[in-house]
């Protein structure tokens, strides 16, 4: 991709999203094309917000943890807050997904041995009526 502007359309196509998805984080003040008439135009800008919005949204990040990690770019300290920030933030969705992950494996596990234990019976029961 050029430092040229994208239409909408070639936007949705270079990042598989849809339009409507693109004016929501428009909607949000999270991306901020150009406006002409009812064209939006995104800037090489605009591409790499939306790539960040859309790693974050894929990590589990809200909007408004993407929104306080964007909005840090601008402070002039080489991105130093933004990615004290984002380290942050992701530090503690790691945690979170860890715990989901061992809760998911517990419960996996319970699972495998209740599925275990009604086949058992089932045996038995097969047995005795044969």
């Amino acid at each position: 991709m050029s430092n040229e502007v994208m239409t909408i359309r070639e936007m949705c196509d270079a990042f598989d999203v849809t339009p409507r998805t693109l004016r929501f984080y428009e909607s949000k003040e999270l991306l901020f094309p150009i406006r002409q008439g009812q064209k939006r135009l995104f800037t090489r800008r605009d591409r790499g917000r939306l790539k960040l919005i859309l790693r974050g949204k894929r990590f589990g990040f809200s909007l408004e943890d993407i929104r306080q990690i964007l909005d840090l770019y601008d402070l002039g300290d080489r991105e130093q807050a933004q990615m004290q920030r984002a380290i942050a933030l992701a530090r503690e969705r790691l945690a979170e997904m860890k715990r989901q992950r061992d809760d998911l494996d517990t419960t996996i596990a319970e699972l495998g041995e209740q599925i275990m234990l009604g086949e058992q019976k089932l045996a038995a029961i097969n047995q005795s009526a044969a």
